[in-house]
């Protein structure tokens, strides 16, 4: 059970670290950028447990002079390849970091073609995100709705009464118009679960914002990372690697055991509002694919 409650610009929301922007990029980049955007980014599929997920993405981030490259790990069976961050998403990208303060050197593209493309509520994985930074979704084309849900912790008890019931969980619902900005902040990533839901509705029940760009909608979900790759991606170092500088960089592993501890931690910070970070992520982990195309 959830209690829901419909909130925009102007609100405090998840734990009140997060907010809505309105207008972020400039009006002349605005009309531009879904269309470019369409045809520059370098679109893929992403599977997850053997299945594809139900949208496109990509992977765009700052790749430096000697080829390393930031890497956001989450319980995808094999991400796509990160390519360097493409003309328009770069534009976008520096408006981002403006109102942020901080840098971001990562982004992942998804591409929702119609009100079917959903993602499923879920909660950032933090482990290669640096600590402390925020995480920015920037929306382009079609309006659809985030909605936030706070997390039921594993393990919570309710009382012994016949007529018990769970309490409900308090949800936030948030549309996301054209030429927004959700910022999440790490209390909200840590206490609340967030998705888009699909949208099954005929096209004469949905506003005119939902129908625009022919209900096709862009999102950019850009973060500040700091683990990170060597070019071959034969070696890795950093935030979450057990190798935390360039200089002694361990190699990436391919393994059951360290795939299956990963996700484990994984689906912990999924369900725990108390997640404890150090204890799950502190030691750091070298694995980066979970499934790769040559184990299928």
């Amino acid at each position: 059970m959830s209690h829901s409650v419909v909130l925009g610009a102007g609100d405090a929301l998840g734990t009140g670290d997060s907010y809505l922007i309105l207008n972020v990029v400039p009006s002349e980049l605005a009309e531009v950028a879904f269309e470019r955007m369409r045809d520059e980014v370098k679109w893929d599929v992403m599977h997850h447990r053997g299945g594809e997920v139900p949208r496109l993405v990509a992977v765009e981030g700052e790749v430096q002079p000697d080829g390393s490259f930031p890497v956001y790990r989450h319980p995808a069976d094999e991400s796509p390849p990160l390519h360097p961050f493409s003309p328009t998403v770069n534009s976008i990208r520096e408006h981002v970091q403006k109102i942020l303060q901080h840098p971001v050197n990562h982004v992942l593209i998804q591409f929702y073609r119609t009100g079917t493309d959903y993602i499923s509520e879920h909660s950032d994985k933090t482990i290669d995100v640096i600590r402390g930074s925020n995480i920015v979704n920037v929306s382009l084309g079609a309006q659809r709705t985030m909605t936030l849900r706070m997390k039921k912790n594993r393990g919570q008890k309710v009382s012994e009464s016949d007529d018990a019931r769970p309490p409900p969980r308090a949800a936030q619902r948030i549309p996301l118009p054209h030429n927004s900005m959700f910022v999440m902040g790490p209390e909200t990533n840590a206490k609340w679960l967030h998705g888009i839901n699909q949208d099954k509705r005929f096209i004469t029940m949905k506003s005119e914002a939902e129908t625009f760009q022919e209900g096709e909608r862009i999102s950019l979900t850009f973060r500040h990372i700091g683990t990170f790759l060597s070019a071959d991606q034969q070696r890795i170092w950093g935030q979450g690697a057990t190798s935390k500088t360039r200089d002694t960089a361990a190699p990436v592993v391919h393994g059951e055991k360290e795939s299956q501890d990963l996700i484990y931690a994984f689906g912990a910070e999924n369900h725990m509002s108390d997640f404890d970070w150090d204890g799950h992520y502190g030691r750091g982990f070298d694995v980066v694919n979970f499934t790769t195309k040559e184990d299928k």
